[in-house]
């Protein structure tokens, strides 16, 4: 049986992440990065943030890098909008869907124009 609190928070993380990236300063983060999925851990004690560039992987792999070095502040301001008893460790992963899916897209319509 699904965990429903747990699919819940991980969506409000979601979406407080993605309010929290606007605000960030760092020139290494991407302005048009994209979070994919969230992954809350059972107990909530981890969570794996899966984004993704517009501009590239290697935009998408520079973004990481700030993200990991802000890491401290994305937590505390997670727990500080969240109503929560502990923040979650945030890792952060490169996915190259949106870049995939973009080629995908460019193939279908070569193909059907």
């Amino acid at each position: 049986m699904p965990n429903f609190k747990n699919s819940r928070m991980a969506e409000d993380i979601r979406r407080e992440l993605t309010a929290i990236f606007r605000e960030l300063k760092d020139p290494r983060i991407d302005k048009m990065l994209t979070i994919i999925r969230a992954d809350l851990s059972g107990d909530m004690s981890s969570c794996k943030v899966y984004v993704s560039s517009l501009e590239g992987m290697e935009r998408t792999k520079e973004s990481v890098i700030g993200l990991k070095s802000a890491s401290g502040f994305i937590r505390r301001e997670l727990f500080r909008r969240l109503d929560m008893r502990k923040s979650p460790e945030l890792t952060f992963i490169a996915d190259a869907s949106t870049e995939r899916s973009a080629e995908i897209s460019k193939k279908l319509n070569d193909l059907l124009g």
